[in-house]
């Protein structure tokens, strides 16, 4: 049996983390983001990352952080729309952009875990260290995700060499179904457990009473 746990997130990088690397971040808007992970990025202090993630977070708040702090170079993303710090470093000069559709992004990063030279491309193939956030996971590395979560977590735990995984429910291994399983433990190599969980919501949208 293989125990896959690191005691925080800081521990989970150690040793994986550079200058100019590429990192990419699972997550839609702030549903399943690895906060954790990302917030240990950020007191790692390195720099000119490139980050492959559907958006940038908020101000304050996500990939936000390493925006605050200087640490990315380039962006490849969707959707950046809710982030006025990315906007204003993009319009200096201060951060690359390359957006890609939502679909497309997904299906580069897909064909990348597949190892699919038809769709060669380096948003996906040659990714070092992918980071992801799943609801459940155990020691073997075996991760569940929950709704919005998994439109972008399980393609891009396939597609880095180096997946690390923080979950909020960590259980032994067999407790989760075989049918359940999301992403299988072979594609993570790295797990960190953080069982609390600020639930942030990106743009709360309601109807009024009586409409």
């Amino acid at each position: 049996m293989t125990n896959k746990i690191y005691p925080d997130a800081a521990a989970a990088l150690d040793g994986l983390l550079h200058d100019g690397m590429m990192i990419m971040a699972g997550g839609f808007g702030l549903c399943g983001i690895p906060e954790k992970l990302i917030g240990a990025i950020r007191e790692s202090g390195f720099n000119a990352l490139t980050i492959v993630s559907n958006n940038a977070g908020i101000d304050g708040a996500g990939l936000g952080l390493l925006l605050e702090s200087r640490q990315i170079r380039k962006m490849i993303s969707s959707y950046v729309g809710e982030n006025k710090l990315f906007a204003d470093l993009y319009l200096k000069g201060e951060l690359e952009l390359e957006f890609n559709p939502q679909g497309t992004l997904a299906e580069r990063i897909r064909a990348g875990g597949a190892g699919v030279p038809a769709f060669f491309t380096k948003t996906g193939v040659g990714t070092l260290v992918a980071i992801v956030h799943a609801w459940k996971g155990d020691r073997e590395g075996n991760l569940v995700y929950r709704k919005t979560a998994r439109n972008f977590n399980p393609v891009m735990a396939t597609a880095g060499k180096v997946t690390v995984a923080e979950i909020e429910q960590l259980v032994e291994p067999g407790e989760i179904e075989p049918d359940e399983i999301h992403t299988p433990g072979i594609f993570v190599q790295r797990i960190v457990h953080y069982p609390t969980y600020e639930k942030r919501i990106e743009q709360r949208t309601v109807r009024k009473r009586g409409a």
